[in-house]
């Protein structure tokens, strides 16, 4: 593949490389599916054709089949992702079209919707049963490894893709990932799974069912260790419980509560880091979650609920620096951390009803409360509490038998913000059976994190009181950022090869990004020349993201599931350094297969173009990672022992050349001024032994 060049374009809409490629892609597909379905459809089961298509939640926040949702949407389902053998979930989102993600090291991710994010991603909004992880601590974004989550819960995932903050808010500036976890009387089953492999893999997860009176529980705990990548200090040991109760109150009221907490070592930094800004060490992460859910259905068509939670984490990650002369008069050691403790207190009350039987809508208001403690990382004085008021509406309308529309809008103020209000309009034109065409506009504003405003980051000598450095200076005038998108799609469903096609068509153009830019720091500090200071402002000129992403997905044959998807973007910001932070196409092909007695395979391959991944603590310097197609591959079997339900299975990641994803660009900085200008980081492959035992 080609990156995409800015001059290669046609008005007003998208590149010439994406108007070239898509007619040949589509044709493709139908020349494929018109030559092959009918004998290899002959052998496939097609009873999928006459199910109904899936049902989503996550776009309005309405019950709606996935053709007749205002937006794209991608649903992954829990057997799915157990498919793939993956040990962390974060993995998955490599297959969803337009989702660009990569690792720096083993014990992190980095999980975007269309890059441009900055080292800790901001832009997508994440939840758990529509419980928000967005972390409000100093430098937002999740923490993909310290989530209370086990693989093992998981009913399935809504990927949104698209600005979705009509429904969810600021934070879902560009998209929404939402992690639906099983119903705790659903599938009942007490079940062990073990991991074990290079890179000292050890893993256990093992889940149980019961019941109290009128309540199911499910419990789920896990341990996940490993050392990482080869030739960086990435290991993690990461432990967590989690347990979900459902209780059937009356014929129309239900409450659900769950309980969760997790432990996270993870080893983080370089051994030569400048002046040991970033140096080898462990952090420690703790996070805690109390989540609880009221729903009253009164009669059908109209539900009431209530949602309250409470998420805190706690993170301690802190090391002992050393200047030496000649850049400072004498030898000093310095202490820095980045240590941070954050919670969040969230209510909110919701009312979906049907007012004709051609409409249904859904309303609500919600508050929240965000706290933030980080004595480092605020020199000026820890920020206030960050408070949200929000209310929020949407309207599904079928105005003709073929033709629906789709509307909502969103008053939301923050604290320290101005009032802003956020709308969305779509229209849904079933052109055929099981094929749906659908056009709309949506607009947002995007909460950045508290510490690209107020963050206040000082290093002084403890012995003279002299200060060393000053890398990140607050900038209270910052204005949140807007994008306003448009969107044109296609969702269609075939009996030939029980196939799916989803395009997206997409114009976004975002006004006021936030970028960092070096300032002169007063009073001056005594290392400024190796490490400047810098603080977020907002970008003059709009950035502007056009393209095309779709998915294509079959059955050919019996036991066979396959999955491509596509992604071309054109990035036009005025800016080469924030254009790289948007990698410029991405692929993915999927393959699995049952085979019988018990068999099955999985094989993937990745396909990311060049990509910055993020701006760097410090110092700013600009660099992308280049592009890497990278594979996964797994074979399992399944079947019974001593009357038990076993499965073992070979997994495999990272197979093919070491590559680099996701550069931590002040190493790439250190190594620059030492005449190294290869990868700071690459990753490796990892393979390890799977067992998962019914008891």
């Amino acid at each position: 593949m080609k990156a995409l060049h800015p001059s290669f374009r046609i008005d007003p809409f998208v590149p010439t490389t994406i108007a070239v490629h898509l007619p040949r892609t589509l044709l493709g597909c139908a020349v494929a599916l018109a030559v092959f379905g009918p004998s290899c459809a002959a052998a496939a089961e097609e009873s999928a054709w006459f199910e109904d298509l899936p049902t989503v939640l996550t776009v309005s926040r309405l019950e709606q089949p996935i053709n007749e949702a205002p937006g794209a949407v991608t649903v992954i389902d829990g057997d799915y992702i157990r498919a793939t053998g993956y040990r962390d979930l974060s993995r998955v989102f490599r297959l969803v079209p337009g989702m660009q993600v990569g690792q720096e090291r083993g014990s992190t991710s980095w999980v975007t919707y269309h890059g441009l994010s900055n080292n800790f991603p901001s832009e997508m909004q994440v939840l758990i049963d529509g419980r928000s992880v967005y972390s409000p601590s100093a430098f937002g974004g999740v923490d993909w490894a310290a989530l209370p989550l086990s693989i093992d819960e998981i009913e399935r995932i809504e990927v949104v893709r698209g600005t979705n903050s009509v429904t969810y808010g600021a934070n879902a500036f560009l998209g929404v990932i939402n992690i639906i976890t099983k119903h705790s009387a659903q599938e009942p089953v007490n079940r062990v799974t073990a991991n074990a492999g290079n890179s000292d893999i050890a893993d256990v997860r093992a889940t149980g069912d019961g019941h109290i009176g009128a309540t199911s529980l499910r419990a789920n705990v896990s341990y996940l260790s490993d050392s990482g990548f080869e030739d960086i200090n990435d290991s993690r040991r990461v432990a967590l419980l989690s347990v979900r109760a459902d209780t059937r109150l009356s014929r129309s009221d239900e409450l659900m509560l769950r309980v969760g907490g997790s432990r996270a070592k993870e080893g983080l930094g370089y051994p030569d880091s400048l002046l040991d800004s970033n140096k080898e060490r462990t952090s420690s992460t703790y996070e805690y979650v109390v989540h609880a859910k009221w729903v009253h259905a009164p009669s059908t068509g109209n539900e009431w609920s209530v949602n309250y939670y409470h998420n805190q984490e706690r993170v301690t990650d802190e090391w002992m620096s050393l200047a030496l002369p000649p850049l400072v008069p004498r030898a000093s050691y310095v202490p820095l951390n980045r240590n941070r403790r954050a919670t969040r207190d969230h209510l909110e009350v919701q009312n979906r009803f049907e007012p004709r039987s051609s409409m249904q809508l859904v309303w609500g208001a919600e508050a929240r409360r965000d706290r933030v403690n980080a004595d480092f990382l605020y020199a000026s004085g820890d920020p206030e509490p960050s408070d949200l008021l929000r209310a929020f509406g949407s309207l599904e309308w079928h105005f003709a038998r073929h033709w629906r529309t789709n509307v909502g809008a969103a008053w939301e103020r923050y604290s320290s913000e101005p009032t802003h209000f956020a709308p969305r309009a779509f229209v849904n034109w079933d052109v055929a059976d099981r094929q749906t065409v659908r056009a709309g506009y949506a607009r947002a504003w995007q909460q950045r994190p508290t510490f690209e405003k107020q963050g206040d980051v000082v290093a002084i000598d403890p012995q003279t009181g002299t200060l060393l450095v000053h890398p990140y200076l607050p900038n209270r005038d910052l204005r949140q950022p807007r994008v306003d998108s448009y969107e044109l799609g296609y969702v269609g469903h075939y009996r030939t090869w029980q196939s799916s096609l989803d395009v997206r068509i997409f114009d976004e153009r975002i006004k006021g990004f936030l970028i960092r830019v070096p300032v002169f720091a007063q009073p001056w500090p005594v290392l400024e020349p190796y490490i400047g200071s810098a603080q977020y402002v907002n970008y003059g000129a709009d950035v502007h993201l056009r393209g095309i992403e779709y998915q294509f997905r079959a059955r050919p044959w019996r036991g066979a599931d396959w999955s491509f998807t596509h992604t071309l973007i054109d990035r036009n910001s005025g800016d080469p350094n924030i254009d790289d932070r948007t990698a410029p196409y991405s692929a993915s092909l999927s393959w699995r297969q049952d085979w019988g007695r018990g068999w099955s395979t999985t094989l993937t391959g990745l396909r990311m173009g060049p990509l910055a991944g993020g701006d760097g603590f410090v110092p700013i310097y600009p660099y992308v990672a280049p592009a890497y197609t990278t594979y996964d591959a797994r074979i399992a079997w399944s079947g019974r022992m001593r009357g038990r339900k076993v499965e073992v299975s070979l997994n495999a990641i990272n197979l093919g050349p070491r590559h680099q994803e996701i550069a931590d660009r002040s190493q790439q900085a250190a190594d620059a001024r030492l005449g190294d200008t290869g990868p700071a980081n690459t990753v490796s492959p990892m393979v390890y032994l799977g067992l998962v035992l019914e008891l």
